[in-house]
């Protein structure tokens, strides 16, 4: 990609007056450099939170912050119970009349 030449940026300028106005340009252009700033200091401080963290071993760590394990998603199974096994007091045992 090439940079805009002399006229391109000038044809831009006079765009963002015609949009903005003259008064309003040096408020947006200071705006603009506050996000840039504060979106600097944000991937700043990311990035020395991923180098502590690095640094930091696994036995320190809280345990929130441990890797969890692995857990099943859904529901558990139900235990499987053979067809010729005795009903316990809390199952009573199904009678079936065919009809």
């Amino acid at each position: 990609m090439t940079m805009p030449g002399g006229w391109q940026l000038v044809l831009v300028l006079g765009v963002l007056v015609l949009l903005f106005g003259s008064n309003k340009l040096p408020e947006v252009a200071r705006s603009l450099g506050r996000s840039a700033r504060v979106l600097k200091a944000e991937a700043r401080s990311l990035r020395e939170d991923e180098d502590a963290a690095a640094q930091v071993p696994a036995a320190q760590l809280p345990a929130a912050q441990l890797p969890a394990a692995q857990e099943p998603i859904g529901p558990e199974p139900a235990p499987q119970r053979s067809a010729t096994a005795p009903a316990t007091a809390a199952e009573p045992a199904r009678e079936t009349t065919a009809g």
